[in-house]
Order: structure tokens, then C-alpha cells, then sequence
């Protein structure tokens, strides 16, 4: 247990009397009488130094009084009889507490190296050192012990401050959704739809938010559902990327106006970034960054300040971009893409 922080007004010192620390002053005046029951002056062999001042330079107090014989008294110790030390009493500032261990090793588990490598952070010697370097984490508590076994299903592991999936079971995909197809996983009316795209894979799989039948680009499709609510939540605040082509010219101030609010129907909304891209005559195209999640959002905004949508397609999700993936494919999104997403929802 971490012993409680100096007191501002004094310490009691073992002895003859009490010293009073400094408290940011320059010197600690002493409590005690100039003598006591046999001897006389300032001090007896018995006396004991104060704790030490505050920011001010205090100095000791010397306990007064104290049986024995007279003259000055000798230094002692703080009190406890510890020596003065940082975080300690008499010490300079209070010691941070001491984080509790927590025992993560699971008998029944799998080789946290092992797990590692599944995981595809390294080959199984460079996991292990890893592990060895201190720069693994099991919920929340730093392993260098080579023989850990955890729960990849149930622990949480990090690895540089970055999460690690280690349920080889979860599956996270960017799909670039064509134009023309609905966004659910099946369509009573028989039309294309996104579940048509993945029908062939074994998961059990969903996409994280909407797009408009008539917006293309990028959309996360996953089964893992609670990286999925928490992206969906506007709590987090995750951005959104779309780029949009519009009726041009576009006015200097349209970005201000977008950044400082607009009132819809629903209420007011601002975006967190534009910038023009391009531009020619009668026409022109726009990157909106924006974190809601409101339907239509992006129309309905670009049409209130009088530049209605022709064509529109989100780019980016939080940490995540679209690249170079063709429309109707998907692809796995990379180890780091995946712990990116996790810190942005604080998983």
C-alpha cells in the first residue's frame, strides 16, 4: 500500500515534540516549549525533524523539547522511521498508486505467441519477441512472459496500444456497393441487393450503416456486431467521406457556411470538413467530411444551400478507404485498418 502524502500543515516527528513542515513558506516554526522535564534548550537528543516544506523551500522544523540533556538536539527521522524519499512522508510529492496485477494467464487457454501469429501481427519468433519487449497487452495488463495461455475469444489483446482480433471467426470487408443496388442483405422485391454480393461466404455477415440505392462506394460489411453498433452510434462520432458532383460554380463562403450549420427540416446539421476538388463550367465536385448519420443526409444538405446532388459516392469511413476497389468486389481489410476502427470506437 502507497503511505498517504505529506501534510501541508505538519507531520508529527517521534521525539520530544512535533515539527511543522514548511508549507510553501520559507522554514517551519517548532510547536514544542524551548525546553522540557529535564534538560534545557532547544532540544534534546531525542528530537526529530518535520517533513519537508512545500514549493516555497521550507526547511525542517526541529522537534523541541524532550528528555535527556540539554543543547541541540540531534536530526532524527520522519515519522515511521522511513527514510525521506519521493511519495513518501517527508518526501517532496505523493508516489502514483501502484496499478494492481491481474493475472490474465488462462490454464485452458491457447499460447498468447501462437494466438499472435494466427493473427498475422508476425511469425511466431518475432511474436515472442514482442511479448518478451513488453509491448503486448491482456486486458489491459502488459505480459512478457513467454508461457501465457489466454482466451482468444473472451481477452482483450493490444499490441503497441493497438487492438489485435484474435477471434479468427470475425470478418471485416469493404464492399463498394454499385449504383442501382439496395443495401440490405435480402430484397422481398427481388431487386440487387447487397447480400447478393456475399452469398457465397460461409459468415453470417451485415453491413455497418446505409447507402442510398443511388449513392455508390464504400461500405463495411462484418459479423462482429458490437464494432458494428458502436460505429453506427453517433456517441463516437466516426467521419464519413463522400465526394459529390454538383451544379457549379461553387461560392468562396460555401464552405464556412457548411462548417458553421445549416437548419434542415430535422434539425440543424454542419459538416466537419469541405473542399473543392475540381471544377468546370456549369459544374464542379465536392468532398463533404461529416460524422451524422441522418438519412439522405448529404442531399439534403448540399440541395438546402442550392447545389443539388448529381452523383454521389462516400469514399471513406472513419479510418477506413475505399482505394482502389473496383465496384460490386470487396476485400478483407488489413490487420491495421481493423485495430484503427476498434480505437476509434474505443474498443
Amino acid at each position: 500500500m502507497t503511505p498517504p502524502p505529506a501534510r501541508n500543515g505538519g507531520n508529527d516527528a517521534r521525539g520530544g515534540g512535533r515539527g511543522q513542515s514548511g508549507g510553501g513558506q520559507g522554514g517551519g516554526r517548532p510547536r514544542g516549549g524551548p525546553g522540557a522535564a529535564g534538560g534545557s534548550g532547544r532540544g534534546a537528543s531525542g528530537g526529530s525533524r518535520g517533513s519537508t516544506g512545500g514549493p516555497g523551500g521550507g526547511s525542517s522544523a526541529r522537534a523541541a523539547g524532550g528528555g535527556g540533556s540539554g543543547g541541540r538536539g540531534g536530526r532524527g527521522r520522519p515519522v515511521g522511521g522511513a527514510k525521506t524519499r519521493l511519495g513518501q512522508p517527508g518526501g517532496l510529492s505523493p508516489a502514483p498508486p501502484e496499478r494492481d496485477r491481474v493475472d490474465v494467464h488462462n490454464p485452458d487457454g491457447t499460447r498468447l505467441q501462437k494466438i499472435l501469429a494466427a493473427a498475422g501481427v508476425a511469425s511466431r519468433r518475432g511474436c515472442e519477441q514482442l511479448i518478451s519487449e513488453g509491448r503486448v497487452e491482456v486486458d489491459g495488463q502488459v505480459v512478457t512472459e513467454l508461457g501465457i495461455r489466454i482466451d482468444p475469444l473472451r481477452q482483450v489483446v493490444h499490441v503497441d496500444g493497438v487492438r489485435v482480433q484474435t477471434d479468427l471467426d470475425k470478418v471485416y470487408l469493404a464492399f463498394n456497393k454499385p449504383l442501382g443496388v439496395v443495401t440490405t442483405m435480402q430484397d422481398e422485391l427481388g431487386r440487387p441487393c447487397v447480400g447478393d454480393y456475399v452469398a457465397k461466404r460461409r459468415e453470417r455477415l451485415f453491413h455497418v450503416g446505409r447507402l442510398d440505392t443511388d449513392t455508390e462506394g464504400l461500405l463495411l460489411l462484418t459479423n462482429d456486431g458490437e464494432l458494428a453498433h458502436r460505429l453506427q452510434h453517433p456517441a463516437y462520432g466516426v467521419l464519413k467521406t463522400y465526394v459529390a458532383q454538383v451544379p457549379g460554380p461553387i461560392p468562396r463562403d460555401l464552405g464556412k457556411r457548411l462548417r458553421a450549420g445549416i437548419e434542415l427540416e430535422d434539425g440543424p446539421v454542419a459538416v466537419d470538413s469541405f473542399k473543392l476538388l475540381d471544377s468546370a463550367p456549369g459544374r464542379a465536385v465536392v468532398e463533404v467530411v461529416l460524422h451524422e448519420g441522418r438519412n439522405h443526409i448529404v442531399r439534403r444538405l448540399l440541395e438546402a444551400v442550392g447545389h443539388p446532388v448529381i452523383a454521389l459516392a462516400r469514399t471513406q469511413v472513419g479510418p477506413v478507404l475505399l482505394g482502389d476497389t473496383k465496384p460490386g468486389k470487396t476485400r478483407a481489410l488489413t490487420r491495421g485498418e481493423i485495430g484503427a476502427l476498434f480505437a476509434a470506437v474505443d474498443l
